[in-house]
């Protein structure tokens, strides 16, 4: 575990003295409202590390170093969104295994999945939920760490070769270049909608205004204590509130203290005072209703798309999504935006 200066300056030229470096992260969102950086794993040929970025060692020489070298990680957006929040480091060259081994028609390809067939090696599971954030790190926490890194290596060797093999280097290329641009993409929450959770949607006016009010008190509360929204209440739970407040019934839960307990009754209060001209409306849906051709033109690109992807042994999805092709169909001047060139080319777009 490097958590020093001068342990992180006896890993720098081992960094330097290669091109390709593995890399992966761990954070503690499951386990804390505002996410933090706990955990860097970083392998490079014969030797493992893991960086502790919650020690005060400075981190900025080894986003440095990094800067030039390709990455080598299992899945890759979270990650270069992770480092690029916490270290300020930005990735300019990457290898991603998961596009890699979905390239070659692997279907299987978790990690564990990858590993396992290429290498014969069943990995230890039981720590993914962990709170990464704890010190010191246990040891099968460390190992398990260790292991997303180990293979990483040797795994980018054996998919390289698949690749070339065959012929699709170039489309592996295009399509890592493709996710470092969608990584570079700033996400921000619409506070205006984010209330709006998974079967919110079945619920009439008034029930909407109290649950808008109750996700925005469950919100403040998470930050205040440094917890996931769900520690405080559970999103079914938020939306059978909603409901039964509407009906004129009063939830408790027997884990609310009593200043949260009464915060709670005065937020649905809220809601329950609001006007109805103050009640949210249901969002209107993006963009124009698709026209019969647009529809003939999508289902004709879905037909081309999944024959190519046969022909090819490849995900339909892999080659384009079925929301790409609808929006192509609705509008040609996006099939740049959304689809490298080899996808264009599998499409004869």
């Amino acid at each position: 575990m490097i958590q020093t200066d001068s342990q992180l300056a006896e890993l720098l030229p081992k960094i330097a003295a290669v091109d390709r470096v593995a890399v992966d992260t761990e954070a503690d969102s499951l386990h804390c409202y505002f996410e933090k950086l706990c955990l860097i794993q970083i392998s490079v040929p014969g030797q493992d590390y893991l960086v502790d970025p919650l020690a005060n060692a400075d981190l900025s020489p080894l986003a440095r170093a990094l800067t030039e070298k390709e990455i080598v990680l299992q899945g890759a957006d979270f990650d270069l969104r992770l480092l690029r929040r916490s270290l300020g480091f930005v990735a300019t060259r990457i290898f991603d295994t998961v596009i890699a081994a979905r390239l070659l028609g692997i279907r299987s390809f978790s990690l564990a999945a990858l590993v396992e067939k290429f290498f014969g090696v069943i990995l230890a599971k039981g720590s993914q939920k962990a709170n990464w954030a704890r010190r010191p790190l246990p040891h099968h926490m460390a190992e398990y760490a260790m292991n997303d890194t180990h293979y990483l290596l040797p795994l980018a060797e054996k998919l390289e070769a698949g690749l070339r093999e065959h012929d699709r280097l170039d489309w592996f290329r295009q399509s890592c270049e493709r996710a470092l641009e969608q990584a570079a993409i700033q996400r921000s929450r619409d506070d205006e909608e984010a209330w709006r959770i998974a079967g919110s949607g079945k619920l009439g006016g008034r029930a909407c205004a109290i649950l808008r009010e109750l996700w925005n008190w469950r919100d403040k509360e998470a930050q205040a204590v440094d917890r996931p929204s769900f520690h405080i209440l559970q999103n079914h739970l938020l939306i059978r509130a909603a409901e039964e407040f509407g009906a004129g019934a009063v939830p408790d839960y027997r884990h609310f203290s009593p200043r949260r307990r009464q915060s709670f009754r005065e937020a649905a209060e809220r809601g329950l005072q609001l006007p109805e001209s103050e009640w949210p409306v249901r969002p209107k849906r993006r963009g124009t209703r698709p026209t019969r051709e647009m529809e003939r033109a999508a289902e004709e690109l879905r037909r081309r798309r999944d024959a190519v992807a046969d022909q090819h042994g490849l995900e339909p999805s892999l080659i384009a999504p079925r929301g790409a092709l609808d929006a192509v169909a609705a509008d040609e001047s996006q099939l740049e935006t959304l689809l490298v060139p080899w996808q264009r080319d599998l499409l004869e777009l």
